[in-house]
């Protein structure tokens, strides 16, 4: 029998996300952080609070965080998630 280690994606936050991290509440960066990250590390593209979404947004997913969505895209052949954006439910589909 052979037991196939799952590879990891990485989490790659791009610049448009490193000027946004500076005004997230840092308690909600946190759980982004130590909560969010390692569920997406391990299976990016499904889950309960995971979307795949369509029309002017797709190949992005957006991950639920109570009010707020975070926006990614995944580099499959890179194993690469890169956080692109984090906006509040009322202004994250504009």
């Amino acid at each position: 029998m052979v037991i196939t280690q799952l590879s990891k994606y990485q989490i790659a936050e791009t610049k448009t996300f490193l000027k946004l991290k500076t005004t997230i509440d840092k308690k909600l960066y946190s759980k982004i952080e130590n909560f969010i990250y390692p569920q997406l590390r391990e299976n990016p593209h499904y889950g309960t609070n995971i979307k795949k979404l369509k029309g002017k947004l797709e190949g992005y997913y957006r991950y639920r965080v109570g009010n707020y969505r975070l926006f990614y895209l995944i580099e499959d052949e890179k194993l690469i998630i890169a956080v692109v954006d984090f906006k509040h439910r009322q202004q994250a589909y504009d």
